[in-house]
């Protein structure tokens, strides 16, 4: 007899209460409450249920400084089943970070660094000669499950005097490879609308909430123009948190300028998992509650819309004959600050706490 779980009274993001019976790691049945035959199971009364969290960002490297952490503290033990790392590897080490990734319990997936070293240096794409298309398009060849996007981080700090060269190959490179591109913004140059004209249907803009002045909204809180014919023409919106790339104040702005909310990533690594502002996966969401979208809004972003995203819908679904990929959180009440990358401190009286996930098998709890 194989592995049997039952998990009893779990209440969906739609509001319905259900029990799923799951068997081998595999959902057998989704009943009303008390309605799933089996052994007692486990009691959900209290919690929701939802298809596994996706984290379109993070670093997921260890050794990497300052950005990197194990995969796991910020997969699993975030109710997190699965993450994309986010270009800390280019083509130099690539092939490790995937053979530990077979090793964790998070299911992961990477975008290639167009770089390289990757996150090795924090000026990646200050060298163009560290942009290597023929290693760039072997590594894409080789891992061809594994790496779902490339990565370029464009901002000065990055590019340095490269100004926006590094995209203009990006842009090659994912022609040759059929991958999208994410792109990080930050600071100027290249200014933002160079950026944005580059960018084609699928590829997506990563901290798209940042508050620094070269940001996709006008002095006013409008969108700008290249903005709205990006998003027009099928560009991805991630928020990709972070340290320095999310502002109450323009998150405010977005919703009131009616910019859909695509896909909450959290940019998260050991410094702002330990020391904040992201802290987790259910405080990034909790801003959005905060902010005033719908519980099912929010959890869309981290599931049905990752999913897809990624070209994998099956990620962001709950249905029987499928893997049980789950995530299972509450909905707290109570006093709580929230933190924004600029300082703005916001208080909450409700939040979401991520409880545990089903994944590989097995029932993993904090």
């Amino acid at each position: 007899m194989g592995t049997e779980n039952v998990l009893r009274n779990l209440q969906l993001v739609d509001g319905r209460v259900v029990d799923i019976s799951i068997q081998d790691g595999i959902i057998t049945a989704i009943t009303p409450p008390g309605q799933a035959e089996g052994r007692d199971g486990l009691d959900c009364s209290g919690l929701y249920g939802s298809s596994g969290w996706i984290d379109l960002h993070v670093h997921a490297v260890p050794e990497l400084d300052p950005y990197g952490d194990e995969i796991d503290e910020i997969g699993v033990k975030q109710g997190v089943t699965t993450l994309v790392d986010a270009g800390s590897c280019g083509a130099d080490r690539i092939g490790d970070f995937y053979a530990r990734s077979l090793r964790a319990a998070t299911r992961v997936f990477a975008l290639l660094n167009i770089s390289r070293i990757g996150l090795e240096r924090t000026d990646e794409l200050s060298q163009l000669e560290w942009i290597d298309r023929t290693r760039a398009l072997a590594a894409a060849a080789a891992y061809p499950e594994f790496i779902v996007g490339l990565k370029a981080r464009i901002s000065q700090s990055v590019v340095k005097s490269s100004g926006i060269e590094p995209l203009k190959l990006a842009r090659a490179l994912s022609e040759d490879t059929k991958l999208p591109l994410m792109v990080h913004i930050g600071s100027a140059p290249p200014a933002i609308a160079e950026v944005l004209e580059l960018l084609r249907p699928g590829d997506v803009i990563t901290h798209y909430l940042n508050g620094k002045s070269n940001n996709l909204f006008q002095a006013d809180g409008t969108p700008l123009l290249g903005l709205l014919d990006a998003v027009a023409r099928g560009v991805h919106l991630d928020v990709g948190h972070g340290t320095a790339s999310f502002s109450f104040r323009v998150a405010e702005q977005a919703k009131a300028a009616g910019i859909a909310l695509n896909t909450i990533s959290t940019d998260i690594y050991r410094g702002n998992r330990l020391n904040g502002p992201v802290y987790s996966m259910s405080d990034v969401l909790t801003k959005f509650l905060y902010l005033g979208y719908s519980l099912e809004e929010v959890i869309r972003a981290v599931t049905g819309s990752a999913a897809a995203w990624l070209g994998k819908p099956e990620l962001g679904q709950i249905r029987a004959g499928q893997q049980a990929n789950l995530t299972l959180f509450a909905l707290e009440s109570g006093e709580k600050p929230l933190t924004d990358s600029e300082g703005d401190v916001r208080t909450t009286h409700h939040y979401i706490e991520a409880k545990g996930v089903f994944i590989n098998g097995s029932l993993i709890t904090g």
